[in-house]
């Protein structure tokens, strides 16, 4: 029988479905295409990526989430639904509960359109959830012991860091830094060093694939191409995981504040508790290589990876999914 219960990561980059005991059913990119001629929408997820960068006038490529909330209504509702339509299957005339992952940081008016998006999406009821409480179960973090844990989740719009204890929020911050914000300093770093334009793909294809957060002794490199902005020419150059290192230097800086900011709020008898425990670092941006060092450096914490840091905040809805009853109090607020 199909279950009637779908948790979603709705994130700004990558957006993930989980089913109870079918797991992440779904992983998809947040993107879509949108025809402004016929007004509709040609593509959803992987397919709409492949097309960034490459639509004649008329198509339109975009996100419609900004920094971890909605910025299009209309086209986030149509994502939710093809989601629900995806994850169905035979089901489709059952109306499923939903459960939403959002930024800790998230106002009343962007809670309130998460749920109309769900609602007007096929859902029979919206349950929204705290993305570092999320992130936090699916790591594998007891939050529900009397005592403190960080956890940082960085994704693609967002950087959430909260200190949790008793299943609950203790100091949080959203810094709304993140993985866009590295592929965008990537992009302009190029452009300012080699007079060379690169697409955001590109960009974000040098973070997976040579990024850093710290210098390496042994350097790594990769061969791009791009468009010379002097001779308007197509044109290769070689970028090492260094260079990446420099230009994301900026935005890694601004999510160490925003941790050093939750550490300066948080009791001493929790911070005690962190030192001994260490922080945990979640979301696609843990990824980076080296950014557990680097916090740990930084803040003078311990710092861990968690495993699968991906899935994390997906994994998260699937535990609460199934055991409504124990994380009802501390993680969501149903309309």
């Amino acid at each position: 029988m199909f279950s009637r219960k779908i948790g979603i990561d709705l994130g700004t980059a990558n957006s993930l479905v989980f089913v109870p005991k079918k797991g992440i059913v779904l992983q998809e990119p947040s993107v879509v295409s949108v025809s402004f001629e016929e007004n509709r929408i040609l593509a959803i997820g992987t397919d709409a990526k492949e097309m960034m960068g490459r639509t004649p006038d008329t198509i339109r490529v975009y996100r419609p989430l900004k920094d971890g909330v909605i910025a299009d209504f209309r086209v986030t509702q149509a994502m939710l639904r093809h989601f629900i339509i995806k994850t169905a299957g035979f089901f489709k005339f059952i109306k499923p509960e939903l459960m939403v992952a959002v930024p800790a940081g998230i106002t009343s008016t962007e809670r309130r359109a998460v749920i109309e998006a769900g609602i007007g999406a096929g859902a029979k009821a919206v349950y929204l959830a705290k993305e570092p409480i999320l992130a936090a179960i699916g790591a594998g973090v007891p939050i529900n012991a009397c005592s403190g844990n960080l956890i940082i989740d960085i994704g693609g719009g967002t950087a959430e860091i909260a200190v949790i204890s008793l299943g609950g929020i203790v100091a949080s911050e959203s810094a709304r830094v993140a993985g866009d914000k590295m592929n965008m300093a990537i992009e302009n770093y190029i452009k300012e060093k080699y007079n060379l334009a690169i697409g955001t793909q590109t960009a974000e294809m040098i973070k997976i694939k040579i990024g850093t957060a710290i210098p390496l002794k042994e350097e790594k490199s990769i061969e791009i191409r791009g468009r010379d902005l002097i001779s308007g020419l197509p044109k290769n150059i070689k970028i090492t995981s260094n260079e990446t290192c420099e230009a994301i230097s900026e935005v890694l800086d601004e999510i160490i504040q925003t941790i050093k900011l939750v550490l300066r709020k948080t009791p001493p008898e929790l911070s005690a508790d962190i030192m001994d425990k260490g922080m945990v670092i979640s979301g696609g941006g843990a990824l980076l290589r080296g950014i557990a060092e680097l916090v740990a450096k930084n803040t003078g914490v311990p710092c861990f990876l968690s495993k699968d840091p991906l899935l994390c905040v997906a994994k998260g809805t699937g535990a609460v999914l199934d055991n409504l009853d124990i994380y009802k109090k501390s993680v969501m607020s149903k309309k």
